[in-house]
């Protein structure tokens, strides 16, 4: 009797092991299936910290940890519109574990002053994030309040008018404002910069007399009562400043479409499943009541494309940027 109960003991303890075993090979194989790719994920920033993209990865990567189980660690290599960062993701290895934030400055920059440096297929385009339409801002004792005082000012002083922003000429935010000078009639001196702090800092010093900008970056100025807003590029006005008209009302014919466009880049030679686990996971942190919150506050729009979806983007979006940039004058 009491070696049959061992045999049956030792044919339940065989059978529980085995089903044991059967489960975790079961739920190891449904983490691989949608597991991000294993190790901490770098992101790596075309901007110094506190500029309008470091603040959205850095916002979101507090909603990305928990979902892919590991860390993500922001690395800030500004310089050349988006050179230096692109030297650095363009050798990685095509793992997932080394990303970028694009903007359109990159699709801008590749097509002036990183022609022949870098190109569209030296890297994967995985997802768009975001939509965010740029600003004009002033300091609040400034005695330029709307895009006609700004306008007349510019003619008065013969185009002695200072405004800063991202990048070189040709860049995202210089492209916009050339947009204004071709409908206003006008002229202005453009003053590049590496991010939106210095920017913000250059105005309120007095070193330029015009910022340009996404809302989320200088929020905080405006809540304290520092700057003042002249007017948006985009079609609609923003959720963070419901009073501030756009270009198009006050009569300025611009393009409305040209909106800052924020998306997730790797070296070329990604999987295309994985890029795709990459794409979901981010789009899954950016539904977070958090994320959202920030989202909000700082009047962007979400944007949800995936790898496929977002590379035929990236080849339609420069297209419109040669386009603008030959408009401009700035190639050929």
């Amino acid at each position: 009797m009491v070696r049959t109960i061992k045999k049956s003991a030792r044919t339940y303890l065989s059978a529980a092991a085995f089903a044991l075993t059967s489960m975790v090979a079961t739920m190891q194989t449904a983490v691989a299936e949608s597991d991000w790719p294993t190790g901490p994920v770098t992101m790596i920033m075309h901007t110094k910290a506190g500029g309008s993209s470091d603040v959205f990865i850095r916002t979101l990567a507090k909603s990305l940890e928990p979902q892919i189980g590991q860390k993500v660690v922001v690395i800030n290599a500004p310089g050349g519109g988006g050179a230096s960062q692109m030297s650095k993701i363009r050798p990685a290895k095509p793992d997932g574990l080394t990303l970028g934030i694009n903007t359109l400055t990159h699709f801008t920059g590749m097509l002036t002053n990183l022609k022949g440096t870098f190109s569209q297929d030296d890297f994967s385009w995985i997802a768009s994030t975001q939509e965010d339409a740029i600003l004009l801002f002033v300091r609040t004792d400034s005695d330029i309040n709307n895009l006609d005082d700004l306008v007349a000012k510019a003619k008065a002083t013969g185009g002695q008018i200072n405004i800063g922003g991202f990048g070189p000429i040709g860049s995202m935010q210089n492209i916009g404002i050339s947009m204004l000078e071709e409908a206003a009639g006008v002229k202005f001196n453009w003053v590049g910069f590496n991010a939106t702090p210095d920017i913000t800092a250059a105005l309120l010093g007095g070193h330029v007399d015009v910022g340009v900008s996404n809302l989320g970056a200088v929020t905080s100025f405006f809540e304290a009562g520092r700057l003042k807003g002249l007017g948006v590029l985009g079609e609609e006005r923003l959720s963070g400043l419901p009073d501030l008209p756009t270009f198009t009302e006050q009569g300025y014919d611009v393009d409305n479409s040209w909106i800052q466009v924020r998306g997730i880049f790797g070296p070329a030679g990604i999987p295309m499943e994985t890029q795709q686990k990459i794409a979901d996971a981010f789009h899954k942190a950016m539904r977070t009541d958090d994320y959202q919150q920030y989202a909000r506050n700082a009047g962007v729009m979400d944007s949800w494309m995936g790898p496929e979806q977002y590379s035929k983007f990236v080849d339609s979006v420069t297209k419109v940027a040669e386009k603008q940039l030959k408009a401009a004058g700035v190639i050929e």
